[in-house]
């Protein structure tokens, strides 16, 4: 019998992102720099998409055995918005970091755990804390709160994540926060992969989006 909670491992359903990268297309030519709307209704498609776990393809889905990845599976021609596949090893987290542009983060296998924080003068201030399992979504950026660390809630197994951020995520300059002191430090992230996954080849059969 097939255990349902596990992953599709056969072909991936390519035209299940394909037909989210064009609604969310859709979505940020029809709301433009509405932010509060983009992720109301940006929260809705992506949880449609990591709804169903048939479509990542496996490349974009591996863990390293002593940093988590980020892989670039879309990002739009205008740098509008991307779309990464977080890929977290056992216990493996980042640190405290901020984003500069909203985001949305959608768990697609395994649990998350976010911790929010407030800049201040010293160390950073520990907020709201929340468990991310399976299907679910939060929401940062600068006006509700950009500030946090995640971390896989597993410790025996890798969980992975989806992230839709309102830019071109690898190559934005964003920080990190020391726990005891707050200094900042600059990073650019990159991605992990040097190859992007190929929604648009229909040479080979493909299963249909449910």
């Amino acid at each position: 019998m097939t255990d349902p909670s596990l992953p599709n491992l056969s072909l991936p359903n390519l035209s299940r992102l394909r037909g989210f990268i064009g609604d969310f297309t859709r979505l940020v030519e029809r709301l433009g720099d509405d932010e509060a709307a983009i992720l109301d209704a940006g929260r809705s498609l992506l949880a449609g998409l990591v709804a169903v776990d048939d479509w990542l393809p496996d490349a974009y889905a591996q863990p390293d055995p002593v940093h988590y990845r980020q892989y670039l599976l879309h990002c739009d021609p205008h740098e509008r918005f991307s779309v990464v596949s977080f890929v977290w090893g056992p216990g493996q987290r980042t640190p405290i970091h901020d984003h500069t542009v909203w985001g949305l983060v959608g768990v697609l296998r395994g649990a998350e755990h976010s911790q929010r924080y407030e800049l201040r003068d010293g160390p950073p201030l520990a907020t709201a804390a929340d468990h991310l399992p399976v299907g679910s979504v939060e929401a940062v950026s600068p006006r509700i709160g950009d500030v946090h660390a995640i971390s896989n809630a597993l410790t025996d197994r890798p969980s992975i994540s989806i992230h839709v951020y309102g830019g071109n995520i690898g190559a934005i300059r964003r920080s990190v926060f020391d726990p005891l002191t707050g200094e900042r430090k600059p990073f650019i992230s990159g991605y992990a992969n040097s190859a992007l996954p190929n929604l648009w080849d229909r040479s080979k059969p493909v299963p249909q989006a449910a």
